[in-house]
């Protein structure tokens, strides 16, 4: 049997790489581009849940990173607004 999440994440180019980030698994991958880096991220989060169910770990590891435990289905938090912000930093 298999579960989907519908997860959020960013896509950040770094120089000549490509990084996709969630911050509902707090887990980042990178790719030489875009659909490289997102089938890395599938990859590795697949590894991340293989892991915390093998572990008998992941009540607590997601509940750590926010999820919600709602009937009987995990829900990942959800990213509402990604927006930039100034701040001053006195050197």
């Amino acid at each position: 049997m298999n579960v989907k999440y519908n997860l959020s994440v960013s896509i950040i180019k770094e120089g000549d790489k490509y990084v996709v980030y969630s911050s509902a698994l707090d887990l980042s991958t990178c790719g030489k581009n875009i659909a490289e880096a997102k089938k890395s991220f599938t990859e590795a989060s697949q590894l991340f849940f293989e892991e915390i169910i093998a572990d008998g770990t992941m009540k607590e590891a997601l509940s750590d990173l926010r999820w919600k435990h709602l009937k009987k289905q995990w829900t990942p938090p959800v990213i509402v607004s990604q927006d930039t912000q100034t701040i001053c930093v006195p050197v």
